[in-house]
Formats: C-alpha cells, structure tokens, sequence
C-alpha cells in the first residue's frame, strides 16, 4: 500500500536541523542571538550561502526567522532546501524511532522521496 504525504515544515528538532545543516554540506547550527536587519532573534542560526542574515530556527515555537528582502539578500531556494531536508531528516528519525525501515531517493525535479517499511531494521 502506497501513501504520498506533505509535509509542512515547523522547525523544533535541534538533532534534525543538525543533520540537515549535514546533509546540505553547511556549517553546524549555532544557538545565539543574531541581528537580523530591524530586529534580533534568538534561536538556532543556519548561515546559508551569500545571505546577508543568518537564518533563525525557534524551535520551541516552529518559528522561522530571516530577512532575505524579498531575495536580494538571499536565494530563497536555499531556505527551501533547507525545509526540506529537516522534513527528510525529521521523518527519517521518527520512522526509525518507531522501528521502521527507511530509503531515500532523489528524484529529478530535486524532492525527496522516502519510503517506510513498517517494522523494519534499517
């Protein structure tokens, strides 16, 4: 039986967000208060490539803080690979921590598809 899922993506798992920052090859996520143009916000800060301001990750709230005007102090793509590998990071964790087994394939339009084997050892 197959089921295809969407996830929204709140940012909480400090370890998800970790592996994430992994997987797309960037610097590990710091906890700190950072400026941001007008503001300031305190959480885990992601420094993707060439953005002006860190990107802040609430994670007691799911809340994601940046300032990327409108991308030209940022390539909002970048935020969105970010998104998504939390969501396969995240997915892949709580699969396993359920037991289950878990593949991963990229797929030519650049999303992720997971496939979990229920009761798996993977």
């Amino acid at each position: 039986m197959s089921h295809i899922v969407t996830i929204e993506t709140e940012i909480r798992d400090p370890v998800a967000l970790r592996r994430s920052c992994q997987r797309l090859g960037l610097a590990e996520p710091v906890h700190r208060t950072a400026k941001l143009f007008s503001s300031e916000a305190t959480g885990y800060c992601v420094e993707l490539p060439a953005w002006r301001y860190p990107v802040v990750c609430q994670v007691e709230t799911g809340v994601v803080h940046y300032d990327n005007y409108g991308g030209r102090w940022g390539d909002q793509a970048q935020l969105d690979q970010l998104k998504q590998a939390y969501s396969a990071e995240k997915s892949i964790i709580e699969a396993r921590r359920q037991g289950h087994s878990v593949t991963e394939q990229t797929l030519a339009d650049g999303s992720i598809r997971l496939t979990i084997e229920l009761g798996g050892d993977a």
